[in-house]
């Protein structure tokens, strides 16, 4: 059994990780940490848990570098930079959720994050961990740097056209649903029920952190310098990410011939659902999988792509261990099998 620790295990995504994992068939949790919630057991604060004795510990890198070979770092951006280093010196592998590592230049990490990246030369290292794209960089990485999960929905809704020559790729728009739980587990005043229910805004119009991620792994798919235009808005629903995606197309096609290049593209993908004809993806139909549904349409010399996953999943600890049973030869879909819950 592969030992596996979560570090920030407290949060939203880190207690899907520990769901996830401690029935997963080829790993084993031997820690997981919470400076909030230190010492007490997992089951009093998730009260969905009550078959573990695991409590929460604090965060002792020296003691934890001992009781596992890979780490899920479930911590704020900054947090995780040193964190990330201190495992990679130990020779232990990590897969961080945080944004930390996931964008190939220290500039662009200051400019969009506001804080220096210190560990700077370690980002040469980092693997961008989706799956459905990088599957060959990831089995001998030694840090995954896991997707977000605005970035999830839309590259892997436009990664098949990328590279595709009847696209217009200087006037790509996103449009972007998300559920509240993305904005984490920690208490503030524009998540409160009274502000979210019965409505929904857009916000980050043109600044949101996820943007330069997108445009770095559109740009790498493309071969050019893709710039994108990236509106989020806040859904009142737990979870989900529901993401339309414009694209302009430079000569005329037809659906079917779009239809089957995305057949053709995740035709050997587990988790990804090319839908048919009329049919559109819904969060509801992907809730509590790792599933994303994608769907194709065309309306006036426009590509119009839908997608659907869940954030805390496919967005989040679902690709996490996605990439886990990448990187030690599992089968890739061990413990991510669960078909989504419906209502």
């Amino acid at each position: 059994m592969l030992k596996v620790a979560i570090l920030g295990g407290s949060g939203y995504t880190g207690s899907e990780l520990l769901r996830l994992l401690l029935s997963h068939p080829n790993a084993e949790v031997t820690a997981v940490t919470s400076e909030r919630s230190s010492g007490l057991f997992i089951s009093d604060t998730f009260l969905n848990f009550r078959d573990t004795s695991l409590k929460f510990e604090s965060l002792d890198l020296k003691a934890l570098t001992k009781k596992a070979d890979l780490f899920f770092l479930c911590l704020p951006h900054k947090t995780s930079q040193e964190t990330v280093a201190f495992f990679h010196n130990a020779g232990k592998r990590v897969i961080d959720l945080s944004a930390d590592y996931r964008l190939k230049s220290a500039d662009v990490y200051r400019e969009w994050y506001k804080i220096p990246h210190l560990y700077s030369p370690l980002l040469k290292n980092a693997v961008y961990g989706l799956p459905e794209l990088y599957r060959n960089k990831i089995k001998k990485a030694s840090i995954i740097a896991n997707p977000g999960c605005y970035p999830m929905s839309a590259i892997l809704g436009l990664a098949p056209v990328m590279a595709e020559d009847f696209i217009n790729t200087n006037t790509i728009i996103i449009d972007s649903k998300s559920g509240t739980s993305g904005a984490g587990r920690s208490p503030a005043q524009p998540f409160m029920f009274c502000e979210v229910n019965e409505s929904v805004k857009a916000y980050g119009i043109g600044v949101h952190r996820h943007t330069p991620e997108i445009e770095q792994e559109l740009s790498s798919l493309s071969k050019k310098n893709i710039k994108i235009i990236f509106t989020p808005h806040l859904i009142p629903m737990d979870r989900g990410i529901l993401s339309t995606m414009y694209v302009r197309l430079k000569k005329k096609t037809t659906l079917s011939d779009v239809q089957k290049l995305y057949h053709e593209f995740y035709h050997k993908e587990p988790f990804i659902r090319v839908l048919k004809n009329g049919i559109y993806p819904a969060t509801k139909a992907v809730k509590g999988s790792n599933y994303c549904d994608i769907s194709v349409s065309l309306c006036r010399q426009t590509l119009i792509i839908v997608s659907a996953i869940d954030n805390l999943i496919k967005g989040a600890s679902g690709t996490a261990i996605h990439n886990m049973n990448i990187m030690y030869g599992f089968d890739e879909t061990a413990g991510l099998m669960s078909s989504p819950a419906s209502p």
